[in-house]
Protein backbone atom coordinates (compact mmCIF):
# COMPACT_ATOMS: atom_id res chain seq x y z
CA UNK A 1 0.00 0.00 0.00
CA UNK A 2 1.32 3.47 -0.89
CA UNK A 3 -0.74 5.92 1.09
CA UNK A 4 0.83 8.95 -0.66
CA UNK A 5 -1.24 7.94 -3.66
CA UNK A 6 -4.42 7.33 -1.64
CA UNK A 7 -7.27 9.61 -2.60
CA UNK A 8 -7.69 10.93 0.96
CA UNK A 9 -4.02 10.99 1.86
CA UNK A 10 -4.84 9.33 5.20
CA UNK A 11 -3.17 6.28 6.70
CA UNK A 12 -5.37 3.18 6.57
CA UNK A 13 -6.74 2.36 10.07
CA UNK A 14 -5.56 -1.25 9.72
CA UNK A 15 -1.94 -0.05 9.88
CA UNK A 16 -2.37 0.74 13.59
CA UNK A 17 -3.64 -2.77 14.37
CA UNK A 18 -0.44 -4.69 13.58
CA UNK A 19 1.25 -6.15 16.64
CA UNK A 20 4.59 -4.33 16.37
CA UNK A 21 2.90 -1.03 15.55
CA UNK A 22 0.69 -1.35 18.64
CA UNK A 23 3.78 -1.99 20.74
CA UNK A 24 5.54 1.10 19.31
CA UNK A 25 2.46 3.23 19.95
CA UNK A 26 2.06 1.93 23.50
CA UNK A 27 5.64 3.00 24.27
CA UNK A 28 5.29 6.27 22.30
CA UNK A 29 8.26 5.26 20.15
CA UNK A 30 7.73 7.63 17.22
CA UNK A 31 10.95 6.48 15.56
CA UNK A 32 9.57 2.94 15.30
CA UNK A 33 6.15 4.26 14.27
CA UNK A 34 7.59 6.36 11.44
CA UNK A 35 9.87 3.54 10.30
CA UNK A 36 6.94 1.15 10.03
CA UNK A 37 4.93 3.78 8.15
CA UNK A 38 7.76 4.07 5.64
CA UNK A 39 7.72 0.30 5.14
CA UNK A 40 4.12 0.48 3.93
CA UNK A 41 4.80 3.39 1.58
CA UNK A 42 4.33 6.57 3.67
CA UNK A 43 7.07 9.05 2.84
CA UNK A 44 8.80 11.37 5.33
CA UNK A 45 7.23 14.32 3.51
CA UNK A 46 3.73 12.90 3.87
CA UNK A 47 4.29 12.15 7.58
CA UNK A 48 5.33 15.76 8.04
CA UNK A 49 2.28 17.02 6.17
CA UNK A 50 -0.14 14.92 8.26
CA UNK A 51 1.46 15.66 11.64
CA UNK A 52 2.18 19.35 11.08
CA UNK A 53 5.89 18.77 11.68
CA UNK A 54 8.65 20.08 9.49
CA UNK A 55 10.52 17.56 7.31
CA UNK A 56 13.63 18.19 9.42
CA UNK A 57 11.72 17.27 12.61
CA UNK A 58 10.56 14.00 11.05
CA UNK A 59 14.13 13.32 9.92
CA UNK A 60 15.48 13.91 13.44
CA UNK A 61 12.88 11.58 14.97
CA UNK A 62 13.85 8.87 12.48
CA UNK A 63 17.44 9.39 13.61
CA UNK A 64 16.49 8.73 17.22
CA UNK A 65 15.22 11.99 18.78
CA UNK A 66 12.60 11.20 21.44
CA UNK A 67 9.37 13.21 21.56
CA UNK A 68 8.08 13.74 25.11
CA UNK A 69 5.85 16.85 24.81
CA UNK A 70 2.20 15.93 25.32
CA UNK A 71 0.87 18.46 22.81
CA UNK A 72 3.20 17.18 20.08
CA UNK A 73 2.18 13.57 20.75
CA UNK A 74 -1.50 14.57 20.54
CA UNK A 75 -0.89 16.41 17.26
CA UNK A 76 0.91 13.37 15.83
CA UNK A 77 -1.86 11.00 16.93
CA UNK A 78 -4.65 13.18 15.55
CA UNK A 79 -2.82 13.98 12.33
CA UNK A 80 -2.06 10.36 11.51
CA UNK A 81 -5.48 9.10 12.65
CA UNK A 82 -4.11 7.07 15.58
CA UNK A 83 -6.67 6.42 18.35
CA UNK A 84 -5.33 8.49 21.25
CA UNK A 85 -5.78 5.60 23.64
CA UNK A 86 -3.24 3.54 21.70
CA UNK A 87 -0.56 6.02 22.84
CA UNK A 88 -1.85 6.36 26.39
CA UNK A 89 -2.97 9.91 25.70
CA UNK A 90 -6.50 9.13 26.87
CA UNK A 91 -6.49 6.07 29.10
CA UNK A 92 -9.33 3.80 28.03
CA UNK A 93 -10.01 0.13 27.34
CA UNK A 94 -8.13 0.19 24.04
CA UNK A 95 -5.08 1.59 25.82
CA UNK A 96 -5.18 -1.16 28.41
CA UNK A 97 -5.42 -3.82 25.71
CA UNK A 98 -2.56 -2.25 23.76
CA UNK A 99 -0.32 -2.12 26.81
CA UNK A 100 -1.25 -5.68 27.80
CA UNK A 101 -0.38 -6.85 24.30
CA UNK A 102 2.94 -5.04 24.29
CA UNK A 103 3.89 -6.44 27.68
CA UNK A 104 2.78 -9.97 26.82
CA UNK A 105 4.67 -9.94 23.54
CA UNK A 106 7.87 -8.47 24.93
CA UNK A 107 8.02 -10.42 28.16
CA UNK A 108 9.25 -13.62 26.53
CA UNK A 109 12.22 -12.05 24.77
CA UNK A 110 14.87 -11.18 27.34
CA UNK A 111 14.77 -14.27 29.53
CA UNK A 112 12.98 -16.76 27.32
CA UNK A 113 15.42 -19.58 28.03
CA UNK A 114 14.82 -19.29 31.79
CA UNK A 115 11.09 -19.15 31.17
CA UNK A 116 11.24 -22.33 29.08
CA UNK A 117 13.28 -24.11 31.76
CA UNK A 118 10.76 -23.13 34.44
CA UNK A 119 7.88 -24.40 32.33
CA UNK A 120 9.72 -27.63 31.54
CA UNK A 121 10.38 -28.25 35.25
CA UNK A 122 6.76 -27.48 36.04
CA UNK A 123 5.55 -29.77 33.24
CA UNK A 124 7.78 -32.58 34.47
CA UNK A 125 6.49 -32.22 38.03
CA UNK A 126 2.86 -32.18 36.92
CA UNK A 127 3.30 -34.99 34.38
CA UNK A 128 5.02 -37.17 36.97
CA UNK A 129 2.19 -36.69 39.45
CA UNK A 130 3.44 -33.97 41.80
CA UNK A 131 2.59 -30.28 42.28
CA UNK A 132 -1.00 -30.63 41.14
CA UNK A 133 -2.85 -30.17 44.43
CA UNK A 134 -2.17 -26.44 44.88
CA UNK A 135 -5.67 -25.55 43.77
CA UNK A 136 -5.90 -22.15 45.43
CA UNK A 137 -4.52 -20.27 42.40
CA UNK A 138 -6.50 -22.12 39.71
CA UNK A 139 -9.49 -19.81 39.77
CA UNK A 140 -7.34 -16.65 39.71
CA UNK A 141 -7.46 -14.92 36.31
CA UNK A 142 -4.39 -14.93 34.12
CA UNK A 143 -5.53 -11.86 32.20
CA UNK A 144 -8.33 -9.42 33.17
CA UNK A 145 -11.38 -9.37 35.42
CA UNK A 146 -14.79 -10.40 34.11
CA UNK A 147 -18.43 -10.42 35.19
CA UNK A 148 -19.44 -12.65 38.12
CA UNK A 149 -20.27 -16.30 37.43
CA UNK A 150 -23.12 -18.32 39.01
CA UNK A 151 -22.66 -19.67 42.53
CA UNK A 152 -24.07 -23.10 41.65
CA UNK A 153 -23.70 -25.10 38.41
CA UNK A 154 -24.81 -28.38 36.87
CA UNK A 155 -23.68 -30.59 34.02
CA UNK A 156 -25.48 -28.44 31.47
CA UNK A 157 -23.24 -25.47 32.36
CA UNK A 158 -20.15 -27.57 31.67
CA UNK A 159 -21.62 -28.80 28.40
CA UNK A 160 -22.10 -25.15 27.43
CA UNK A 161 -18.40 -24.52 28.06
CA UNK A 162 -17.47 -27.54 25.93
CA UNK A 163 -19.73 -26.45 23.08
CA UNK A 164 -18.26 -22.95 22.95
CA UNK A 165 -14.74 -24.37 23.11
CA UNK A 166 -15.47 -26.65 20.15
CA UNK A 167 -16.89 -23.73 18.15
CA UNK A 168 -13.84 -21.55 18.80
CA UNK A 169 -11.50 -24.44 17.97
CA UNK A 170 -13.22 -24.67 14.58
CA UNK A 171 -12.66 -20.93 14.05
CA UNK A 172 -9.00 -21.32 14.94
CA UNK A 173 -8.55 -24.20 12.47
CA UNK A 174 -10.15 -22.26 9.66
CA UNK A 175 -9.07 -18.65 10.18
CA UNK A 176 -6.15 -18.72 12.62
CA UNK A 177 -5.72 -17.71 16.23
CA UNK A 178 -6.10 -14.00 15.45
CA UNK A 179 -9.75 -14.60 14.59
CA UNK A 180 -10.69 -15.92 18.03
CA UNK A 181 -7.83 -15.60 20.54
CA UNK A 182 -9.40 -12.76 22.54
CA UNK A 183 -12.75 -14.56 22.59
CA UNK A 184 -11.06 -17.72 23.88
CA UNK A 185 -9.22 -15.73 26.57
CA UNK A 186 -12.48 -14.11 27.67
CA UNK A 187 -14.15 -17.52 27.79
CA UNK A 188 -11.29 -18.79 29.98
CA UNK A 189 -11.60 -15.87 32.38
CA UNK A 190 -15.33 -16.46 32.82
CA UNK A 191 -15.16 -20.26 32.98
CA UNK A 192 -12.40 -20.53 35.56
CA UNK A 193 -14.65 -18.69 38.02
CA UNK A 194 -16.96 -21.72 37.93
CA UNK A 195 -14.36 -23.55 40.04
CA UNK A 196 -15.67 -21.61 43.04
CA UNK A 197 -19.28 -22.62 42.35
CA UNK A 198 -21.03 -25.45 44.18
CA UNK A 199 -21.70 -28.61 42.14
CA UNK A 200 -21.69 -32.41 42.26
CA UNK A 201 -18.34 -34.21 42.25
CA UNK A 202 -18.98 -35.68 38.80
CA UNK A 203 -19.75 -32.22 37.43
CA UNK A 204 -16.62 -30.77 39.01
CA UNK A 205 -14.37 -33.41 37.44
CA UNK A 206 -15.83 -32.71 34.03
CA UNK A 207 -15.44 -28.97 34.65
CA UNK A 208 -11.71 -29.44 35.32
CA UNK A 209 -11.41 -31.38 32.08
CA UNK A 210 -13.36 -28.75 30.12
CA UNK A 211 -11.26 -25.95 31.59
CA UNK A 212 -8.06 -27.84 30.79
CA UNK A 213 -9.17 -28.12 27.17
CA UNK A 214 -10.09 -24.44 27.13
CA UNK A 215 -6.73 -23.33 28.56
CA UNK A 216 -5.10 -25.61 25.98
CA UNK A 217 -6.93 -23.80 23.18
CA UNK A 218 -6.11 -20.41 24.73
CA UNK A 219 -2.44 -21.35 24.78
CA UNK A 220 -2.57 -22.53 21.18
CA UNK A 221 -4.32 -19.42 19.85
CA UNK A 222 -1.98 -17.18 21.87
CA UNK A 223 0.98 -19.01 20.35
CA UNK A 224 -0.53 -18.52 16.91
CA UNK A 225 -0.53 -14.73 17.27
CA UNK A 226 2.94 -14.53 18.85
CA UNK A 227 2.00 -14.12 22.53
CA UNK A 228 4.46 -16.76 23.66
CA UNK A 229 4.65 -15.93 27.38
CA UNK A 230 0.87 -15.90 27.74
CA UNK A 231 0.73 -19.18 25.77
CA UNK A 232 3.12 -20.85 28.22
CA UNK A 233 1.00 -19.73 31.18
CA UNK A 234 -2.14 -21.18 29.63
CA UNK A 235 -0.37 -24.45 28.79
CA UNK A 236 0.90 -24.74 32.38
CA UNK A 237 -2.62 -24.21 33.74
CA UNK A 238 -4.08 -26.65 31.20
CA UNK A 239 -1.63 -29.34 32.25
CA UNK A 240 -2.52 -28.90 35.93
CA UNK A 241 -6.23 -29.10 35.24
CA UNK A 242 -5.93 -32.15 32.98
CA UNK A 243 -3.86 -34.05 35.52
CA UNK A 244 -6.25 -33.10 38.30
CA UNK A 245 -9.15 -34.42 36.21
CA UNK A 246 -7.19 -37.62 35.58
CA UNK A 247 -7.26 -37.19 31.80
CA UNK A 248 -3.86 -38.42 30.63
CA UNK A 249 -4.67 -38.03 26.94
CA UNK A 250 -5.51 -34.36 27.40
CA UNK A 251 -2.40 -33.79 29.55
CA UNK A 252 -0.28 -35.35 26.79
CA UNK A 253 -1.99 -33.14 24.21
CA UNK A 254 -1.03 -30.07 26.23
CA UNK A 255 2.58 -31.27 26.26
CA UNK A 256 2.41 -31.83 22.49
CA UNK A 257 1.23 -28.26 21.88
CA UNK A 258 3.86 -26.90 24.26
CA UNK A 259 6.47 -28.80 22.27
CA UNK A 260 5.17 -27.33 19.04
CA UNK A 261 5.57 -23.83 20.45
CA UNK A 262 9.23 -24.50 21.14
CA UNK A 263 9.82 -26.11 17.75
CA UNK A 264 8.52 -22.88 16.26
CA UNK A 265 10.80 -20.83 18.50
CA UNK A 266 13.87 -22.68 17.23
CA UNK A 267 14.31 -24.80 20.38
CA UNK A 268 14.18 -28.40 19.10
CA UNK A 269 15.89 -29.89 22.19
CA UNK A 270 13.35 -28.33 24.53
CA UNK A 271 10.53 -29.33 22.19
CA UNK A 272 11.81 -32.91 22.19
CA UNK A 273 11.63 -33.04 25.99
CA UNK A 274 8.00 -31.91 25.98
CA UNK A 275 7.13 -34.53 23.34
CA UNK A 276 8.87 -37.23 25.38
CA UNK A 277 7.10 -36.13 28.57
CA UNK A 278 3.87 -36.41 26.61
CA UNK A 279 4.69 -39.99 25.62
CA UNK A 280 5.37 -40.92 29.24
CA UNK A 281 2.12 -39.29 30.32
CA UNK A 282 -0.07 -40.95 27.69
CA UNK A 283 1.35 -44.48 27.82
CA UNK A 284 -1.36 -45.74 30.21
CA UNK A 285 -4.26 -43.86 28.63
CA UNK A 286 -4.90 -46.25 25.76
CA UNK A 287 -5.07 -43.36 23.27
CA UNK A 288 -2.92 -44.57 20.40
CA UNK A 289 -3.75 -41.52 18.30
CA UNK A 290 -2.09 -39.23 20.85
CA UNK A 291 0.99 -41.47 20.90
CA UNK A 292 1.16 -41.38 17.08
CA UNK A 293 0.93 -37.58 17.08
CA UNK A 294 3.68 -37.23 19.69
CA UNK A 295 5.99 -39.66 17.86
CA UNK A 296 5.50 -37.88 14.55
CA UNK A 297 6.44 -34.55 16.12
CA UNK A 298 9.33 -36.17 17.97
CA UNK A 299 10.62 -37.17 14.52
CA UNK A 300 10.38 -33.54 13.40
CA UNK A 301 12.47 -32.42 16.38
CA UNK A 302 15.08 -35.11 15.65
CA UNK A 303 15.18 -33.95 12.01
CA UNK A 304 16.03 -30.43 13.14
CA UNK A 305 18.75 -31.91 15.37
CA UNK A 306 20.19 -33.92 12.46
CA UNK A 307 19.60 -37.35 14.01
CA UNK A 308 18.48 -39.51 11.06
CA UNK A 309 18.31 -42.88 12.90
CA UNK A 310 15.99 -41.40 15.52
CA UNK A 311 13.90 -39.75 12.79
CA UNK A 312 13.30 -43.15 11.19
CA UNK A 313 12.45 -44.77 14.53
CA UNK A 314 10.04 -42.02 15.55
CA UNK A 315 8.24 -41.93 12.20
CA UNK A 316 8.05 -45.73 12.14
CA UNK A 317 6.40 -45.83 15.55
CA UNK A 318 4.07 -42.97 14.56
CA UNK A 319 2.83 -45.00 11.57
CA UNK A 320 2.37 -48.15 13.67
CA UNK A 321 0.50 -46.40 16.46
CA UNK A 322 -1.68 -44.53 13.97
CA UNK A 323 -2.62 -47.76 12.19
CA UNK A 324 -3.65 -49.42 15.46
CA UNK A 325 -5.44 -46.38 16.95
CA UNK A 326 -9.20 -46.28 17.40
CA UNK A 327 -9.80 -42.90 15.81
CA UNK A 328 -13.58 -43.03 16.11
CA UNK A 329 -13.47 -42.83 19.91
CA UNK A 330 -10.61 -40.33 20.16
CA UNK A 331 -11.29 -37.23 22.30
CA UNK A 332 -12.00 -33.89 20.63
CA UNK A 333 -8.57 -32.36 21.29
CA UNK A 334 -6.71 -35.04 19.27
CA UNK A 335 -9.37 -36.00 16.73
CA UNK A 336 -7.90 -33.54 14.22
CA UNK A 337 -4.84 -35.78 13.82
CA UNK A 338 -6.04 -37.83 10.87
CA UNK A 339 -4.43 -39.15 7.70
CA UNK A 340 -3.75 -35.64 6.41
CA UNK A 341 -1.85 -34.65 9.56
CA UNK A 342 0.20 -37.84 9.60
CA UNK A 343 1.23 -37.32 5.97
CA UNK A 344 1.96 -33.65 6.66
CA UNK A 345 4.09 -34.47 9.71
CA UNK A 346 6.14 -37.02 7.79
CA UNK A 347 6.57 -34.69 4.80
CA UNK A 348 7.59 -31.69 6.90
CA UNK A 349 10.01 -33.88 8.87
CA UNK A 350 11.80 -35.03 5.73
CA UNK A 351 11.90 -31.54 4.24
CA UNK A 352 13.17 -30.00 7.50
CA UNK A 353 16.51 -31.79 7.28
CA UNK A 354 19.12 -29.26 6.20
CA UNK A 355 20.99 -31.85 4.14
CA UNK A 356 17.94 -33.74 2.84
CA UNK A 357 18.75 -36.17 0.05
CA UNK A 358 16.94 -36.24 -3.29
CA UNK A 359 15.07 -39.34 -2.12
CA UNK A 360 13.98 -37.64 1.12
CA UNK A 361 12.78 -34.57 -0.77
CA UNK A 362 10.80 -36.81 -3.11
CA UNK A 363 9.19 -38.50 -0.10
CA UNK A 364 8.48 -35.10 1.46
CA UNK A 365 6.75 -33.91 -1.72
CA UNK A 366 4.68 -37.09 -1.96
CA UNK A 367 3.51 -36.99 1.66
CA UNK A 368 2.69 -33.27 1.63
CA UNK A 369 0.74 -33.64 -1.62
CA UNK A 370 -1.28 -36.42 -0.02
CA UNK A 371 -1.95 -34.22 3.01
CA UNK A 372 -3.14 -31.32 0.85
CA UNK A 373 -5.39 -33.64 -1.13
CA UNK A 374 -7.13 -34.72 2.08
CA UNK A 375 -7.73 -31.23 3.46
CA UNK A 376 -11.14 -29.61 3.51
CA UNK A 377 -11.97 -25.88 3.37
CA UNK A 378 -12.14 -25.73 7.17
CA UNK A 379 -8.38 -26.32 7.52
CA UNK A 380 -7.09 -23.17 5.80
CA UNK A 381 -4.14 -22.62 8.12
CA UNK A 382 -2.91 -26.20 7.71
CA UNK A 383 -3.10 -25.78 3.94
CA UNK A 384 -0.91 -22.67 4.17
CA UNK A 385 1.67 -24.54 6.25
CA UNK A 386 1.70 -27.47 3.88
CA UNK A 387 1.88 -25.42 0.69
CA UNK A 388 4.78 -23.49 2.16
CA UNK A 389 6.65 -26.71 3.01
CA UNK A 390 5.78 -28.14 -0.41
CA UNK A 391 7.12 -25.06 -2.21
CA UNK A 392 10.37 -25.27 -0.25
CA UNK A 393 10.75 -28.99 -0.99
CA UNK A 394 10.13 -28.46 -4.73
CA UNK A 395 12.62 -25.59 -4.92
CA UNK A 396 15.26 -27.58 -3.04
CA UNK A 397 14.63 -30.52 -5.37
CA UNK A 398 15.14 -28.31 -8.44
CA UNK A 399 11.45 -28.10 -9.46
CA UNK A 400 11.50 -24.34 -9.90
CA UNK A 401 8.20 -23.74 -11.73
CA UNK A 402 6.12 -25.94 -9.43
CA UNK A 403 7.79 -24.49 -6.34
CA UNK A 404 7.07 -20.95 -7.53
CA UNK A 405 3.41 -21.70 -8.27
CA UNK A 406 2.83 -23.40 -4.92
CA UNK A 407 4.70 -20.62 -3.11
CA UNK A 408 2.36 -18.04 -4.63
CA UNK A 409 -0.61 -20.06 -3.41
CA UNK A 410 0.85 -20.17 0.09
CA UNK A 411 1.14 -16.39 0.31
CA UNK A 412 -2.42 -15.73 -0.86
CA UNK A 413 -4.29 -16.80 2.29
CA UNK A 414 -6.24 -14.51 4.58
CA UNK A 415 -5.44 -16.47 7.74
CA UNK A 416 -4.87 -14.30 10.82
CA UNK A 417 -1.85 -16.14 12.16
CA UNK A 418 1.62 -14.84 12.89
CA UNK A 419 2.76 -18.45 12.76
CA UNK A 420 1.89 -18.77 9.08
CA UNK A 421 4.02 -15.73 8.32
CA UNK A 422 6.93 -17.06 10.36
CA UNK A 423 6.70 -20.38 8.55
CA UNK A 424 7.18 -18.53 5.25
CA UNK A 425 10.74 -17.62 6.28
CA UNK A 426 12.46 -20.68 4.66
CA UNK A 427 10.64 -19.95 1.40
CA UNK A 428 11.70 -16.31 1.62
CA UNK A 429 15.32 -17.35 2.25
CA UNK A 430 15.40 -19.68 -0.76
CA UNK A 431 13.84 -17.04 -3.01
CA UNK A 432 16.43 -14.51 -1.86
CA UNK A 433 19.28 -16.74 -3.06
CA UNK A 434 17.95 -17.07 -6.61
CA UNK A 435 19.62 -13.96 -7.98
CA UNK A 436 18.52 -13.05 -11.49
CA UNK A 437 15.27 -15.03 -11.24
CA UNK A 438 12.83 -12.13 -11.27
CA UNK A 439 9.75 -14.19 -10.42
CA UNK A 440 11.36 -15.80 -7.37
CA UNK A 441 12.86 -12.51 -6.25
CA UNK A 442 9.37 -10.96 -6.47
CA UNK A 443 7.99 -13.83 -4.35
CA UNK A 444 10.72 -13.18 -1.78
CA UNK A 445 9.87 -9.46 -1.71
CA UNK A 446 6.16 -10.26 -1.34
CA UNK A 447 6.86 -12.48 1.67
CA UNK A 448 9.14 -9.84 3.18
CA UNK A 449 6.37 -7.25 2.84
CA UNK A 450 3.80 -9.57 4.42
CA UNK A 451 6.07 -10.28 7.38
CA UNK A 452 7.08 -6.62 7.81
CA UNK A 453 3.43 -5.59 7.98
CA UNK A 454 2.51 -8.24 10.58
Amino acid sequence: MNVDQHSTGQVAPTVWEHREMRMALAFRDLKAVYERLQRVGVSQRHIARLTGQSPSEVYEILKGRRVMAHDVLVRVADGLGIPRGYMGLAYDESTEIALDLATATCSGNADERDEVRRLLRHAANVAMGTSVEDVAHWWQPIDRQVAPAPTGIGMRDVEHVETLTAAMRALDYRYGGGACRDAVAAHVRWTQQLLTASCADRTRTRLHRALADLHNLAGWTSFDVGMYSIARKHFARALEQAKHAGDLSLAANVLYRTGRLHLHRGMPREALRFFQLGQITVQDSGCGLTVAMLCANEGWAYALLGDRPQVRRSLGRARDEFTRADRTSAPAWVRFFGDADLHASIGVTYSSQTNATASELTQAIDHINQAIGLRGPDMTRSLVFERTALAVAHLRAGNRDVGLAVGREATASGVRSLRTLDRLEPLQSIAATRHGDTALEDLGHQIASLRAAS
